[in-house]
C-alpha cells in the first residue's frame, strides 16, 4: 500500500496557487506595515501654496456644498469651479451664498472633465494643484497631510485615503461600494510602500506640482490622447495623469492614514454597477496602456506591475477559484480519501480567508457587516463578468450612473477624422 501522500503534487500543478496568492501574502504585511510621511518639522509648503480644482456638472447640490465648504476650511489660496455653460449662473449662485472671496467660477461648453480642467489649470498661480469631485468631504487636517509628501523634489503627485460616506441605514449598495474603496485603499497602500507604484492617483483628490499641469507638453498629451489608433480619447483623466507621472520620472505616493482620509458618495442603487463597469473599462485601457505600450511601470515600479497592472488580465475570480479547485483534487487524487478531503477544506479556507482580509478594518469599523460577506464574495464573481463585457466594450464612456453626465458622452470618445464641434 502506497503512502497516503504518495506522490507529492508535480510543481506545475502547484505554481498556479503559489502565483496567485503570493501577491496577496506580500500585500498584506506591505499594507499592515505601512506608515505615511509624516508632517515636517519644518515645512517649506502651507495650505496657501494649494490652489483646488473642482469640476462641476450641475453647479449646485448639497454634496458640492459640503466639498466647497470642506475644502474651505483648510484655507487654501484659492477654489477654482468648473461648470457648463449652462449651469454658470447656479454656479455663481452658490458661490455667492458660501461669501468666500477665494472662490473663482468658470465654465465650459461641454461636459467633459478634461476640457473643464485644461480651463482652470492656467489660471493657477500656485506651486500646488489639488483637483477634487464635487462629492468629498475633508478632514480639516488633509491638506497638511497630502502635502508632506511633495516637500520631496521628486514627489509629482499624491493620492488620499477615500473611505464610503456611511448613511444612517446603508443598504447592499451602499456596503459594496464601501468594500470597494476599502479593497482600493489596501491594494495601493501595499504598493505604495513596496516600490511607490499606484496604477491610478484617484481624482476623488489628489494633489500635483503645478508645473507638471502646465507644462505645454503635459496639456497636449492630455488633449491629444487616442485609444487603440481610432479615437480622441476624453475619458480617464486621472489614469492619463498617473501615467504621464511614471513616464516623465516623477515618483507618486498616497498618503493612507486617517488624517488624510475623506468621505465620498457611491451610487447606493443598482448604478452601482455601472459605475463598477465604467471603471473597468478605464482600467483595461490605462493599464493596457501602461505594460505594453508605454512599458515605463515594469522598471520603475515592477511590483505595482505585478500586483495591479498584471492582475488586469488574469481571469475572473470564479474561473480561478474552479481551477484551483480542480488542481488541489487531481494533485491528492491518490491520498487516502479523507486527507484528500482535508486538503480541500484546507484549499476552501484558504480562499474564503483571501477574499476577507483585504476587508478586514472594514469589518473592525463595522462589525455588524460581517453577515454580509457572502453578498460580498458572490458580487466578487460577478464583478469578473463586468470585468469581460468591460473588456468587449471599451469604445464605450459613458456613465450611465449620474444625471446628465452622458448629455455630451460623444465628446469623450471622438472618433479620428470627425470634426469636433
Amino acid at each position: 500500500m502506497s503512502h497516503p501522500l504518495s506522490p507529492l503534487p508535480p510543481l506545475h500543478r502547484v505554481t498556479a496557487p503559489l502565483l496567485r496568492y503570493l501577491r496577496l501574502i506580500i500585500n498584506c504585511i506591505s499594507h499592515w506595515t505601512f506608515s505615511p510621511i509624516p508632517l515636517p518639522d519644518r515645512a517649506t509648503l502651507s495650505s496657501r501654496d494649494v490652489t483646488i480644482i473642482i469640476p462641476t456638472l450641475n453647479g449646485d447640490g448639497e454634496e458640492l456644498r459640503e466639498t466647497v465648504r470642506t475644502c474651505l476650511k483648510a484655507e487654501p489660496h484659492e477654489i477654482l469651479l468648473v461648470t457648463i455653460h449652462a449651469n454658470f449662473k447656479r454656479l455663481s449662485e452658490l458661490a455667492s451664498s458660501i461669501g468666500s472671496s477665494r472662490l473663482r467660477i468658470f465654465s465650459v461648453r461641454h461636459a467633459n472633465k478634461r476640457r473643464q480642467m485644461c480651463r482652470a489649470i492656467p489660471e493657477v498661480t500656485t506651486a500646488i494643484t489639488v483637483l477634487a469631485d464635487d462629492d468629498v468631504s475633508w478632514p480639516a487636517t488633509l491638506l497638511s497631510w497630502i502635502l508632506a509628501p511633495l516637500e520631496r523634489a521628486s514627489v509629482g503627485g499624491v493620492g488620499t485615503c477615500q473611505r464610503l460616506h456611511r448613511p444612517e441605514k446603508p443598504n447592499l449598495w451602499d456596503f459594496l461600494g464601501a468594500l470597494y474603496l476599502e479593497r482600493r485603499n489596501f491594494e495601493i497602500s501595499a504598493t505604495t510602500n513596496l516600490d511607490g507604484g499606484i496604477s491610478c492617483l484617484s481624482g476623488r483628490t489628489v494633489a500635483y506640482r503645478t508645473r507638471i499641469l502646465q507644462d505645454p507638453a503635459f496639456t497636449y498629451g492630455f488633449t491629444h490622447e487616442y485609444f487603440l489608433r481610432r479615437y480622441q480619447l476624453n475619458a480617464d483623466d486621472d489614469n492619463f495623469i498617473t501615467r504621464w507621472l511614471v513616464s516623465h520620472g516623477w515618483k507618486t505616493h498616497v498618503q493612507y492614514c486617517k488624517e488624510a482620509e475623506l468621505r465620498t458618495t457611491l451610487e447606493g442603487n443598482p448604478k452601482f454597477l455601472n459605475q463598477c463597469l465604467r471603471w473597468s473599462r478605464s482600467n483595461w485601457r490605462s493599464n493596457v496602456t501602461s505594460m505594453f505600450i508605454e512599458r515605463h511601470v515594469w522598471r520603475q515600479q515592477p511590483w505595482c506591475a505585478y500586483a495591479l497592472y498584471l492582475a488586469t488580465l488574469w481571469p475572473p475570480a470564479l474561473v480561478v477559484d474552479v481551477a484551483l479547485g480542480l488542481l488541489c483534487y487531481k494533485a491528492t487524487e491518490t491520498w487516502d480519501a479523507q486527507l484528500q478531503a482535508y486538503a480541500l477544506g484546507a484549499l476552501m479556507s484558504w480562499i474564503l480567508l483571501s477574499k476577507f482580509i483585504k476587508l478586514l478594518g472594514h469589518f473592525v469599523r463595522y462589525p455588524v457587516d460581517i453577515g454580509l460577506l457572502p453578498v460580498s464574495i458572490v458580487f466578487g464573481y460577478l464583478h469578473g463578468l463586468i470585468k469581460v463585457y468591460a473588456f468587449l466594450t471599451l469604445n464605450v464612456t459613458a456613465w450611465g450612473s449620474r444625471e446628465g453626465a452622458d448629455t455630451d458622452d460623444v465628446y469623450r470618445m471622438i472618433p479620428l477624422g470627425e470634426n469636433e464641434k
